[in-house]
Parts: structure tokens; C-alpha cells; sequence
């Protein structure tokens, strides 16, 4: 508040907080020592420094890198197969369609149809997501978080590749799912 004068009683409280003013000292040296300004013989002096374990390596000043994403999954069909697909001369093994679906609910149904699928010796599947609606023109929620699930760790073991269906099976809202082949225990 720049131009204002204090007024006599702010002037005796002022006076009053600065007379009961005590510095800090957190570490009080032992009778007799006194402190330097060496940080090594500072630490000595602290009561029980001593007993605090030294770190045998050197402690890093920055943080360890994050770990990259996962790479996402190959595309799910060569054109031939592409091609195939959407002349009608192949078709998908199985499909599963995620409309009506929030998100807790088609994550769950999405997990356990790949676990069935890839049990089931399914190669190609046909997740349906819908395009969605929006009134300010993004796409809908599922479509958008389907494929990143898809690319995470929790689908990690079962899929091998992703990308978005011909027209014939729905284009834009729906994706093939190329599965990886079941280990055998």
C-alpha cells in the first residue's frame, strides 16, 4: 500500500513484534564449540548426525528420465487382407459392440472380450465403438479412448496391432483388433 502513513499505534505494535522477535537457530552448537561455516563440521556437530547413514553413490541432482509409452500397436491388417475384408471375401472372427456403453462399462466388456477372444484362438476382431455426436464437433468418447486403451499396458498381451475398419464394417466407428496368440503354459 504505497503512500500510506502509519498511524502511532501501528508504529508501538510494530515496535512490539520486533522486540519479541527471537532468530531461528536450528541446530544450537554444544558448550563450548562454536559453529563455522564448514558444512562437514557442521553436520559432526548436530546431535546424532553421526548416526545417519552415508549413501556409498553419489545421489543423482535431477531426476531419473521417465520411461517412454508404449509403443503403440502395429496396424492390424496387410493390404491383402485389407483388400479381402472389404470385398466381402474374408470376415472378421468376432465383433463386439461398445454403443450404450460408459466408460468403466466398455472398458470391462472390452478386456473380457479380448481374454474370451484370444482364448477362443480369434485372430481378427471387430470393436464397434460408434463415431459419437457432439455439439461442439469432437468425436465421441469412446472412439477417442478406445484406441488408447488398446495401445496400453492392460491390453498389452492381447493385442497386436490396431486400425480403423473399412466403410463395410462401419469406417471411422469401429476398429479391426489383431490379437496375439496365446501362450501356451
Amino acid at each position: 500500500m504505497a503512500g500510506r502513513k502509519l498511524t502511532p499505534e501501528d508504529d508501538a505494535l510494530w515496535a512490539e513484534i520486533k522486540r519479541t522477535i527471537r532468530p531461528l537457530d536450528r541446530s544450537p552448537a554444544p558448550a563450548g564449540e562454536e559453529r563455522t561455516g564448514d558444512p562437514a563440521r557442521n553436520r559432526d556437530t548436530i546431535s546424532g548426525a553421526s548416526k545417519i547413514p552415508q549413501s556409498p553413490k553419489p545421489v543423482s541432482r535431477f531426476p531419473a528420465a521417465p520411461k517412454p509409452p508404449p509403443s503403440p500397436p502395429g496396424p492390424a491388417l496387410d493390404p491383402k487382407s485389407r483388400r479381402r475384408l472389404s470385398r466381402g471375401r474374408e470376415d472378421v472372427d468376432d465383433r463386439l459392440d461398445l454403443h450404450g456403453l460408459n466408460q468403466a462399462a466398455a472398458f470391462h466388456a472390452l478386456i473380457g472380450f479380448m481374454r474370451a477372444a484370444q482364448a477362443d484362438g480369434k485372430r481378427l476382431v471387430l470393436v464397434i465403438t460408434g463415431k459419437g455426436r457432439s455439439e461442439y464437433g469432437d468425436s465421441g468418447i469412446l472412439r477417442s479412448a478406445v484406441p488408447k486403451w488398446l495401445a496400453g499396458p492392460d491390453f498389452r498381451g492381447f493385442v497386436a496391432g490396431v486400425e480403423e475398419a473399412g466403410r463395410r464394417h462401419g469406417g471411422g466407428g469401429a476398429l479391426y483388433v489383431r490379437l496375439r496368440r496365446r501362450r501356451s503354459a
